[in-house]
């Protein structure tokens, strides 16, 4: 087995394989406590189970149907948490007794001041090691059990978890998740929700005054399942529910099985960002059926999951949607070879131990990892590669596969039989050098065309007007407005600036993927903190939404001068509380800021 530099649990002595939880949630509290029964496989000559915890208290541990359990909490790591090391006595179901911290790190507890709802609404985020933060487990990707779970909520509140549909007995929801997940795929959400069915597999959770809205707005939920099982096989999770989760939610989507999350602001009312449903379901396949063995193997779940998005696009609306995907995974790429130091443009990632593994995110394993599989599927033919990524999605079904086994099996399986070696397609290059290698396919996206040519005028130097002229950015779709202000120069006139706003409303766009983009740059150039409706709508930005894909880049372009970095500090002081322990993480640490 790979070894996992972010658990203690050494799964080749002892292992869970089925987790039964009975647990309670209070919101005054901000606090889940309750058991966790844990039936454990074990080695012949095994003397200790071993479990992740991150600031949670054990109240007592037994054998169920033996004596009480002998058991040690380690020295806290402050990334890994505690090590709970357990005696083993023959008895295989340990029960602990425990409950987690108001500050655990995988749970967001929300106020009503930023719900739709006016409640509070709790939910959970365990990706990529923050599980053990609310469960005692082996938090590892490389260890599956299946699990059950009773969970008591306060009246008035729906429990929702990555398992079956609730079911309400006693005054508890029940669940099952009879397909075995790792433990960053145990999801679970609290709040005041309504459920629309959107086909016979699908369905849509979220808070009263959104359900409809959100219902319409992925309303192809079925159509996108069979065009992904078209291209990767059967989907295995039985069904594909979304619940959209509140704007603080770190990230666009959570793949959780059964029960995808999805942040609010990708309910737009135009279904402009449905290629955010397209990767969380992909993410089905890769990811959750077949999953990274470690997260310096993250480019395994992301990589394919990016790939298989753009192909889902592909099938769904169009080769010229697609191309515009893999132009801006290619814009991305190379923007992050000048930002990113070498080591973390790399795909395969060995410098992760004694970090946290949410230091190894970026882009890189998401575009990166894509353009290489784009890469093996030029040289082999698009027929081949679906042949061969079809099969290792099923030879690898419920297992985790880390990077060198994965070489492995594809130089057998395809590389050879095509009388290619991994030379040939550049493979080192690919997975353990930085930057962006030569072979990487051309991609012609003809939607961008006419976002290049204005671009060309504005270098230089015509008036906004003039550059325009022939080009309607006003029926301009996301990834046009995406290439277009990610691509204009940093240095451009105020006003020109100022006239892009007039002309398109841009500060005042509803479609937030469209004013975070136009936020930086406007903060870039030097003048988003000295022009009052810039400088409102920064800070309107990063008190509404908590997406890092947002409000990073944000706060660090507000960084680069005193002035900014000023200002920044000043927003995210009231900001801060709503964010997730992940996005205040990295903000403090881009805006220097100590937190004990």
């Amino acid at each position: 087995m790979v070894i996992d530099v972010h658990t203690y649990a050494r799964p080749d002595d002892a292992r869970v394989t089925h987790l039964d939880l009975d647990l309670t949630v209070d919101f005054e509290s901000r606090a889940i406590s309750g058991t966790a029964r844990l039936t454990i496989e074990t080695a012949p000559d095994a003397k200790e189970l071993v479990l992740d915890t991150n600031a949670l208290t054990i109240r007592s541990a037994h054998w169920v149907d033996g004596p009480d359990a002998q058991f040690e909490l380690g020295p806290v790591d402050q990334h890994l948490g505690q090590p709970l090391t357990v005696a083993l006595t023959g008895h295989d179901v340990l029960e602990v007794h425990y409950s987690s911290a108001p500050s655990a790190a995988s749970l967001l507890w929300l106020d009503g001041e930023h719900t739709e709802s006016g409640r509070p609404i709790m939910f959970t985020q365990g990706q990529p090691i923050l599980t053990r933060s609310w469960i005692p487990l082996q938090d590892s990707p490389q260890v599956r059990f299946t699990y059950s779970a009773s969970v008591r909520v306060p009246d008035g509140n729906v429990a929702l978890m990555s398992a079956t549909r609730p079911t309400l007995k006693d005054g508890a929801y029940e669940f099952a998740m009879t397909q075995p997940v790792p433990a960053y795929l145990i999801a679970l959400a609290v709040g005041p929700f309504e459920f629309r069915s959107t086909g016979p597999r699908t369905g849509v959770y979220a808070e009263p005054s959104l359900v409809d809205a959100a219902a319409w707005e992925f309303a192809n939920g079925e159509e996108q399942i069979q065009a992904a099982e078209a291209l990767y096989g059967p989907y295995r999770w039985d069904i594909y529910d979304l619940l959209v989760v509140p704007p603080m939610f770190a990230f666009g989507g959570m793949e959780n099985p059964r029960l995808t999350f999805m942040h609010a602001s990708t309910v737009t009312g135009d279904r402009s960002q449905i290629e955010t449903l397209a990767h969380e379901l992909a993410h089905s396949w890769s990811g959750n059926l077949v999953t990274n063995a470690t997260w310096g193997d993250m480019w395994l779940n992301e990589g394919f999951t990016t790939y298989f998005e753009n192909r889902l696009v592909e099938a769904l609306y169009g080769r010229d949607a697609s191309d515009m995907a893999w132009a801006l995974n290619i814009d991305s790429v190379q923007e992050m070879a000048t930002e990113l130091a070498p080591a973390a443009q790399i795909l395969h990632r060995r410098d992760l131990a004694g970090r946290d593994p949410d230091d190894g995110w970026s882009q890189i394993p998401y575009d990166k990892g894509a353009l290489l599989l784009l890469t093996i599927e030029t040289a082999v033919g698009r027929s081949a590669f679906d042949v061969f990524l079809r099969g290792y999605f099923d030879a690898h079904a419920f297992r985790s596969i880390d990077t060198e086994s994965f070489v492995a099996y594809l130089t057998e399986h395809l590389l050879e039989p095509h009388g290619l070696t991994a030379d040939d397609v550049s493979l080192d290059e690919w997975i353990n050098r930085p930057g962006l290698p030569g072979n990487v396919p051309d991609v012609l996206a003809a939607g961008f065309a006419a976002v290049d040519v204005v671009l060309a005028r504005l270098a230089a130097g015509d008036s906004v007007d003039d550059a325009v002229t022939g080009a309607d950015p006003a029926a301009w779709l996301t990834p046009q407005w995406a290439r277009f202000l990610r691509s204009l120069p940093t240095d451009l006139d105020l006003a020109r600036l100022e006239r892009l706003d007039v002309l398109f409303g841009l500060t005042a766009t509803g479609n937030s993927e469209i004013r975070s983009n136009w936020l930086v740059l406007v903060v870039r150039s030097g003048h988003g903190v000295e022009v009052p409706a810039w400088r409102e709508a920064v800070s309107t930005l990063v008190h509404r939404y908590g997406r890092r894909k947002y409000i990073t880049p944000l706060y660090a372009a507000l960084a680069q001068k005193p002035e900014g970095l000023a200002y920044a500090r000043e927003i995210y002081s009231t900001a801060r509380a709503g964010y997730h322990s992940s996005a205040q993480r990295e903000i403090d640490g881009l805006l220097g800021i100590a937190q004990g």
